[in-house]
């Protein structure tokens, strides 16, 4: 129980950070238009007369891509840089304790920015009838996907003091995620090593997002986003403990 209420009590500081900023409501704003402008304009969703939010889950990795990590640079760059790592870990927490409500927090914040897509699922509600079993399912595994992108930049901003290194090695990493299952990465190991095409293509953010947009909660796939995430949080608190006294 202790366990749980520091934890808590990590996720409310870190939480309550992002709303104390005006840059929380600039990323939600960004976020929200960027998202609406790729669906609406450049998919052009309402000439395509089929009531399917396909094009709108389709641009969310890419979204991610550049949103998340800005999120998530300052996570512990910003507090090993300003000397508040230090005060941070004197409190009555474990290094996992403080590990865990932080990415609990940067995900929870990066959630509510997709919840609050919801306009479009209404706009697509009263242009047609769309499958909303199909809609749930792609919320689920776009909250699941945010979850493995904060995992990551949580652990690349653990490794520097730095917010711009953070984001740039963040964005680096996601990105190669995300191209790992497409046919010009798999056709590299062809050759090469074949046997290797499964295992590189089986760690795409992408591949397993597809498959559960398209409605299929696969247990492999989720199991997959929750692997990433664990190992993605496990690192960073080896990081933050190598180097809390740096």
């Amino acid at each position: 129980m202790d366990s749980l209420k520091n934890i808590w009590m990590v996720f409310k500081r870190e939480l309550k950070s992002y709303f104390e900023s005006p840059v929380a409501y600039v990323f939600l704003i960004v976020f929200l238009l960027l998202l609406g402008f790729l669906t609406f304009s450049v998919t052009r969703f309402y000439e395509q007369r089929v009531a399917d939010l396909q094009p709108f889950f389709f641009w969310h990795s890419w979204v991610y891509l550049l949103l998340v990590p800005a999120a998530t640079m300052g996570l512990w760059a910003e507090e090993r840089r300003t000397g508040t790592i230090e005060l941070l870990l004197t409190m009555p927490i474990t290094i996992m304790q403080a590990v865990v409500g932080k990415f609990l927090a940067a995900w929870a914040f990066i959630a509510l920015a997709v919840l609050l897509t919801f306009p479009i699922v209404i706009t697509t509600e009263f242009l047609g009838n769309p499958d909303m079993g199909v809609v749930v399912s792609g919320y689920v595994g776009s909250i699941l996907m945010a979850g493995a992108y904060v995992s990551v930049g949580a652990l690349m901003s653990s490794m520097t003091r730095s917010q711009v290194i953070g984001f740039v090695l963040s964005l680096v990493v996601c990105f190669l995620f995300i191209v790992a299952g497409w046919p010009p990465v798999t056709n590299m190991f062809v050759n090469k090593a074949p046997k290797l095409v499964e295992i590189v293509a089986s760690l795409s953010f992408m591949s397993h997002f597809e498959s559960i947009q398209r409605g299929v909660l696969d247990l492999r796939d989720i199991g997959y986003y929750a692997s990433v995430m664990v190992f993605m949080i496990v690192a960073t608190h080896l990081v933050v403990d190598s180097r809390k006294s740096v």
